[in-house]
């Protein structure tokens, strides 16, 4: 007997979320176009989110490409997926408070990045997700990209902070 397999009716929430990441897609691809790196696009994002703009932090963000400056180490998403969660939930003057919801997103990110690609590639360096070869980056760092980006806004969400950033007003 032959089972088909049958996709469940799209919820708008569904069709919602697959919009918006086909958007940040498009949006990805012009950065990459412009020279951005992994690190960078995800920062931009965060900061177009709450509409704002800072080229000395995507400047920063560039030494994190490539993991760690283009030594192969760790994976310039993760890091950059983390300095994003930071964007939001970290001290960032005297007189702001260490947000101590932070590290937890921090370690439920990577944690979540060891499971979903870690154990696909064999380690979350770039060495490890390229397999030393730089043509991979066509094809699996764009998906890392977005994947770390939604998985980012979800951790942002589950713990209450607003992605127009207006939790933190400068």
């Amino acid at each position: 007997m032959i089972m088909e397999r049958v996709s469940p009716m799209p919820t708008p929430e569904m069709e919602a979320e697959r919009f918006f990441l086909q958007d940040d897609l498009v949006r990805m691809k012009e950065l990459k176009q412009q020279g951005f790196f992994c690190s960078q696009i995800l920062i931009i994002l965060g900061l177009e989110l709450q509409g704002k703009s800072n080229s000395d932090l995507v400047r920063c963000m560039h030494g994190l490409a490539g993991g760690l400056g283009f030594t192969g180490e760790t994976c310039g998403t993760l890091t950059g997926g983390a300095c994003l969660l930071g964007l939001y939930a970290g001290k960032g003057a005297p007189t702001e408070q260490e947000d101590p919801r932070l590290l937890f997103m921090i370690e439920a990110l990577v944690k979540w990045f060891k499971e979903r690609f870690g154990a696909q590639y064999g380690g979350i360096t770039c060495n490890h997700i390229l397999e030393d070869n730089p043509k991979n980056q066509l094809t699996r760092c764009p998906h890392l990209v977005a994947e770390t980006y939604q998985k980012v806004k979800e951790l942002l969400v589950e713990n209450n902070f607003d992605l127009s950033g207006t939790d933190h007003e400068s």
